[in-house]
């Protein structure tokens, strides 16, 4: 049985990757568990409380596949404190990089994100277009990128440049624009509309977990970088599909506009076999439920500017 070594696996996506990999796979997570314990225990899984920057104390002898989840995580979360965000990224990485290969793992796959594309007019943002970041959260996923295609010689690498996720967790994020629409017209039975006009990007989150699956096993001929990103949608257009679906108010303020706005084309992933199964009425339609079942509350946890604010305060880091 492989072994698969997931960072961040107690996070949004790693808490319900996991549970699909430990039916196939041995599993390693490690995780600062910043955010919350998000795992179940399991005969074939191994956790690991441990910060990425400390990576050299782990050996990786018998593992055959890293998913590299671990980040800081948005543009505003990287803000906080800027020097965490480049060790965490960049720094970490490439010392995650060089033990890896020194162990002999086999292959290696990057969480990166598709807005590190910037600001782009074009209606198909394909994979060669130049990167022209606009934060420090994406210039650091870019530097970054550029470090592990370094290492591409020496290892497998498949970097995916993502959407953004959204859907039900473990580790619930009410920070990124399905969810917190959503959220909120579940708790305050209103929208709050920034501009709107703003194209952004979606996948599911069984999608790109499900996508990480899926290149474990990819064959080695078609490493590379890949964009996933199935909903091209303004954020007017998010908010009106949830208010379909649950009473509430849209108010929409247009003299503030975040200007990020960018589509995704994934037509290179699904060249080579990768379909997506799940889409944003799914991922809103499950909030709904696992809210008024009592799975999921708006809790401050689950904010995660707020709560990383607490846990760099308290901690020191």
């Amino acid at each position: 049985m492989k072994t698969i070594l997931v960072t961040g696996g107690s996070g949004y996506k790693g808490s319900v990757l996991i549970p699909k990999l430990l039916k196939k796979y041995k599993v390693i997570s490690i995780d600062t568990e910043w955010f919350g314990k998000n795992l179940k225990s399991h005969p074939n899984l191994r956790i690991i409380n441990l910060d990425i920057r400390n990576i050299s104390k782990i050996s990786m002898r018998n593992v055959d596949c890293i998913i590299h989840l671990a980040s800081i995580a948005n543009d505003t979360m990287s803000e906080l404190d800027k020097n965490l965000s480049w060790e965490i990224s960049a720094l970490s990485t490439q010392l995650l990089l060089e033990k890896a290969i020194k162990d002999g793992v086999k292959r290696f796959i990057y969480a990166s994100s598709g807005s590190v594309y910037g600001i782009k007019k074009e209606k198909k943002v394909i994979e060669t277009l130049s990167l022209k970041p606009i934060s420090l959260y994406n210039k650091a996923k870019m530097c970054t990128e550029r470090i592990i295609q370094s290492y591409k010689d020496k290892i497998e690498i498949f970097i995916v440049r993502p959407a953004t996720v959204c859907g039900y967790s473990p580790r619930m994020r009410f920070d990124i624009s399905v969810n917190a629409l959503t959220i909120n017209a579940l708790t305050k039975k209103k929208i709050i509309v920034f501009g709107g006009s703003q194209i952004r990007p979606n996948i599911h989150i069984d999608d790109i977990t499900d996508l990480y699956l899926f290149l474990i096993k990819t064959r080695k001929k078609f490493t590379g970088i890949y964009n996933a990103g199935f909903e091209n949608i303004s954020i007017k257009s998010m908010a009106k599909i949830i208010q379909k679906k649950l009473k509430c108010k849209i108010k929409i303020i247009r003299d503030f506009t975040d200007p990020r706005s960018y589509r995704l084309d994934s037509s290179k992933l699904t060249k080579i076999g990768f379909k997506p199964k799940k889409g944003i009425n799914n991922a809103i339609e499950d909030i709904i439920k696992m809210f008024n079942d009592g799975y999921i509350k708006d809790e401050p946890i689950n904010h995660s500017v707020k709560w990383l604010k607490k846990v760099i305060k308290k901690k020191n880091i």
